[in-house]
């Protein structure tokens, strides 16, 4: 590693030849902090998971192989984040000319200013270190985007008071791209650019030469291009054009969590959970039940996959549950809670914001896709726990003394702030759901248990064996004939077709 406490005394360019300090271009720079990186054990992607034997061997490849690089995946796949993290492959300090407002490289600066420095001080041109935080540039890409926001225009103002003619180099204003040579340029969303401008990029990536009004400049830009976007096939506001996806070497296919335990851990790390106020019990049932809906909505009808199911949305709904069930300790003057079903439904806003839907989904409403969504979950996840209550001829049994109750015409009616010692006798009076509980899932404490208490009768809901009316805030649970007879409104007549 440089010696940075000597490196950053130096303050002129004699001074820095005679230290034998050597500048690499970027790409070789990053090329050798990545080797470093490996042969000392390090994580070289930190807090990204799921990608250990996809995505990162292919990053690592393409920056051994100093290639400028394109990820490529449907939205939240980590593409931003990766990107992000690029720079810790930068030297912590590098050193410019100073007042360069290209970062000119000492030894070889592009810019006139560079060169006019160079020729009028010489080893006495003045030298700044600037921290890796500093060559990363990023650009957000928009239709409104143009070549001057990216490589620069022609300045008027410094034209005239300077007076310079318009064919003078100096009289340029640099884009977002040559301020950040010899570092790391980022565009997200490529195909969002206009074609005319992704055809000013690959002169960049290739010829070096730019062309701003007219006037032909060359800039051997030293940098890294690195870019994001969703698949062509996905989009309709653009494409990237067949010319400068030939210059970007390397094109790196992102995709979502392949296990429910890697969107587990993803979640688990990127979720505000401790939130300190009230002690929340979230069985692992109902963690799972949360990323099985991003799941089940990636495979959807609903659901138009083209567009994807963010990583985000089982985030902000595990976010969700657990503010449903603070709130319901808060208003209840509990210090400790378990969550509920009725949580699991108020995670509904974070769903809803997060799906594209096709037409047929706008036909059912987001909020019935949301709640359909919810209860393929909950089905999913309850058959890796307890027996599938559609197994024939013993999957009924272990919930018959259950079903049985109900079967008497008695009802079960919980509501989302009902206090916790309420909501634990309306559960216990249902004979056999205490122990069934006990025997499979097993839960370590007693808030567990009464989550997993209600989830069972959510579940039989679920499988058409039990009846759930909800109003407002209310859930009752009844017999599956008590449901149907109750939907039929007094004086309802047969009709003839009812008859035939």
């Amino acid at each position: 590693m440089p010696d940075y406490d000597r490196l950053l005394r130096i303050r002129t360019l004699g001074e820095l030849k005679r230290s034998g300090y050597q500048v690499l271009p970027v790409k070789e720079e990053i090329r050798r902090n990545v080797i470093r990186k490996l042969r000392a054990g390090e994580r070289l992607f930190p807090g990204i998971i799921g990608y250990e034997r996809t995505v990162i061997p292919q990053l690592v490849h393409a920056l051994l192989a100093k290639h400028d690089i394109i990820l490529l995946g449907l939205r939240g796949q980590a593409k931003s984040r990766i990107i992000r993290m690029l720079p810790d492959f930068l030297d912590e300090y590098v050193p410019v000319l100073e007042g360069s407002e290209t970062n000119d490289n000492p030894f070889a600066p592009i810019s006139r200013y560079g060169r006019r420095l160079l020729e009028e001080a010489g080893d006495e041109a003045p030298i700044a270190w600037i921290h890796r935080s500093q060559r990363y540039g990023e650009k957000l890409a928009t239709p409104d985007t143009t070549i001057a926001d990216l490589i620069g225009d022609i300045d008027p103002i410094k034209a005239a008071t300077r007076r310079l003619t318009y064919a003078d180099e100096e009289v340029i204003h640099f884009g977002l791209i040559p301020r950040t040579n010899r570092g790391i340029f980022a565009i997200n969303e490529l195909p969002d650019l206009a074609p005319r401008i992704q055809v000013g990029l690959f002169n960049i990536l290739q010829e070096r030469d730019i062309q701003i009004r007219g006037f032909p400049v060359r800039l051997p830009l030293d940098i890294l291009m690195v870019f994001s976007a969703n698949p062509e096939d996905y989009t309709n506001r653009g494409a990237i054009i067949t010319p400068l996806k030939d210059r970007i070497e390397s094109q790196i296919i992102t995709h979502y969590p392949r296990s429910l335990e890697v969107a587990l851990q993803i979640t688990e790390q990127e979720a505000w959970t401790e939130r300190g106020l009230v002690r929340i019990h979230v069985p692992r049932i109902y963690r799972e039940i949360i990323e099985q809906v991003a799941f089940e909505a990636r495979q959807s009808e609903f659901v138009d996959q083209k567009s994807g199911v963010s990583a985000r949305l089982p985030i902000a709904a595990l976010e969700n549950l657990i503010s449903s069930a603070e709130r319901r300790a808060i208003l209840n003057g509990e210090a400790e809670t378990g969550v509920r079903v009725s949580d699991l439904y108020h995670t509904i806003p974070a769903i809803t914001g997060k799906l594209e839907l096709v037409y047929e989904g706008e036909q059912e409403g987001p909020l019935a896709v949301a709640r359909l969504l919810i209860g393929r979950a909950i089905v999913a996840r309850f058959r890796e726990y307890f027996p599938d209550p559609n197994q024939k001829p013993d999957g009924r049994k272990p919930y018959q003394p259950i079903l049985d109750w109900f079967a008497q015409g008695n009802t079960l009616s919980l509501s989302d702030d009902l206090p916790g010692e309420v909501y634990r006798q309306r559960l216990e009076s249902v004979p056999g759901l205490s122990a069934l509980v006990d025997r499979y899932p097993r839960p370590s404490n007693d808030w567990e248990r009464l989550s997993l208490m209600e989830l069972v009768l959510d579940a039989l809901h679920q499988h058409s064996l039990l009846g759930r009316r909800d109003l407002d805030e209310e859930r009752t649970y009844m017999d599956l004939l008590g449901t149907m007879l109750s939907n039929i409104r007094p004086g309802d007549e047969p009709s003839e077709e009812d008859d035939e």
